[in-house]
């Protein structure tokens, strides 16, 4: 991570660099929806300004809430990883600290102007526009500035477009990881390495590493871990951080439809295939072509099925529902399962050969369980930002009960429950302080051996799981269990689990 985007010199032409600018304003909202790295993001945001200001290189500085210092997190020079300058260091600082626009002619000449970066990389700054980044509150988050215009000193209209640009970004950072916490009077605290992915424990560090690797390459990857934990994120990530993320991000859940359409939504139908099929329709895998195809709960495919997934990502090649022609498609693909898909294999209700395609790279995404308490509270002061903001209500907290009920609560539906929480103590707590009952975290079945005294038959408040049950069994189990303790209340179930009603059939049907 480094500082500065580069750019090649551009036309002084006052139509083009007015066509520069506004392209830049109007594609910064598309740019910070994106799941990438932040490195990424903000190096390209800073190759963008330099580009539509003519300079040499530019720099999105941020302050960093905890330490009132500046980091730059833009990369593009070899020379250095990152860069930091203490509070109220260089121009930059300078900025950060009182809040005012420097635009020099000569930055060498200003009290401020520190020259260690440029000795470290061989740059020499000439010319110098440099504006903070402040939210509605008026709190600095940040600063942008561009070096060395090509054509002399920045103008007043760079001035009033930077300035411009700055708020926007400001905007642009509340639908980031990089929102400003609670009572946070400057600075951004930077909750994860990528995008809209909040999280920094070491197990949340070691996932970050694979997926990076995993972008990095073609291949197709296996996403495993329980329902709710964020895998669907984790698949965009490698999309957008890959070669292929201008192409379409293209979602197959395998657990919503029907076995006889899935192999028509996969591939595709010819018209008059089956009863209904009145026209030709594209599958998924076409849709995808050039792009990423995501299978989310793969485990639950069809058995009829996975030959032809088993073919298509051997040969690339398929044919249409009803089709005569063996066509192709450029697709990547990512398949996510919580389900364990060796004891599937084991059991023959997955195909060997396909389960080894798919896991050509394995990555695991941890349970909330596994990336421990403090992770949990960072997440639902986020997730408490984001719905405060979306339903319109004021500044709120989590009361010391709540935050201590967060840390017990065993999070069976993982990150997805915690979201659904936070989001409902929003919407009923009428005050600003979040206590537990807001919450609505109910108990959850135990799933423990009986005590010595048990016959073995299903706890009053629990389950009874002896060893040898077969994978299937102790799901089964476990959500009647859930099911019984919530009063047969499939939708509350299903909330509590992190998984659809569908799924919930499925795994006990008997009951649900």
């Amino acid at each position: 991570m480094s500082a500065c985007g580069a750019v090649a010199v551009i036309a002084s032409d006052p139509v083009i660099e007015r066509e520069h600018k506004l392209s830049l304003l109007l594609d910064l909202g598309a740019l910070l929806a994106q799941e990438v790295d932040l490195d990424t993001l903000l190096g390209t945001i800073g190759a963008r300004i330099a580009s539509a200001l003519r300079a040499e290189r530019a720099t999105v500085w941020l302050v960093d809430a905890a330490s009132g210092g500046l980091r730059a997190r833009v990369a593009d020079l070899p020379e250095l990883r990152e860069i930091h300058l203490p509070p109220g260091q260089g121009i930059a600082g300078w900025v950060a600290e009182t809040g005012r626009t420097a635009n020099l002619s000569d930055a060498s000449k200003h009290p401020r102007h520190f020259g260690g970066v440029d000795r470290e990389t061989g740059f020499i700054t000439r010319t110098l526009l440099s504006v903070p980044v402040r939210d509605g509150g008026r709190a600095t988050r940040g600063v942008l500035q561009v070096l060395n215009k090509h054509e002399g000193a920045f103008t007043r209209d760079d001035e009033a477009f930077l300035q411009t640009l700055a708020g926007q970004v400001a905007l642009a950072f509340d639908r980031t990881t990089l929102r400003a916490g609670e009572g946070t009077a400057r600075g951004v605290n930077v909750r994860g390495v990528f995008n809209h992915i909040v999280g920094s424990s070491a197990p949340m560090r070691r996932v970050y590493e694979q997926i990076t690797r995993a972008a990095g390459v073609d291949a197709t990857v296996l996403l495993g871990g329980e329902t709710g934990s964020g895998k669907g994120l984790f698949a965009r990530a490698i999309h957008a951080n890959g070669r292929r993320s201008e192409g379409p991000f293209v979602t197959v859940d395998c657990t919503t439809l029907p076995d006889a359409l899935v192999e028509s939504e996969l591939f595709g139908h010819e018209r008059g295939s089956f009863t209904g099929a009145d026209r030709r329709v594209p599958g998924k895998v076409e849709t995808a072509d050039g792009g990423t195809l995501f299978l989310d709960e793969a485990g639950e495919l069809p058995m009829p099925l996975q030959a032809k997934l088993l073919r298509f990502l051997q040969e690339r090649t398929f044919e249409r529902v009803g089709g005569r022609s063996t066509l192709r498609a450029d697709v990547r693909v990512i398949a996510a399962t919580h389900r364990d898909l060796a004891s599937l294999v084991a059991s023959g209700r997955f195909r060997q050969d396909l389960y080894y395609r798919l896991r050509v790279l394995e990555i695991t995404v941890p349970s909330l369980r596994e990336r421990g308490g403090d992770e949990i509270v960072t997440l639902a002061e986020h997730f408490l930002d984001v719905y405060t903001r979306r339903h319109g209500r004021g500044l709120m907290r989590l009361s010391r009960d709540a935050l201590a009920s967060l840390r017990a609560h065993p999070w069976p539906g993982n990150v997805r429950e915690l979201e659904h929480a936070v989001e409902r103590a929003v919407v009923l707590c009428a005050g600003d302080t979040i206590a537990p009952e807001h919450l609505g975290l109910r108990a959850t079945p135990d799933i423990s051996t009986p005590p010595a005294s048990s016959t073995g038959a299903d706890l009053a408040d629990g389950v009874h799981l002896p060893l040898g049950l077969s994978l299937d069994e102790v799901e089964r189990r476990y959500v009647e269990a859930t099911l019984r303790a919530l009063g047969d209340n499939q939708s509350q179930a299903a909330r509590s689990l992190g998984v659809g009603r569908n799924t919930l059939r499925r795994k006990a049907p008997r009951r649900a």
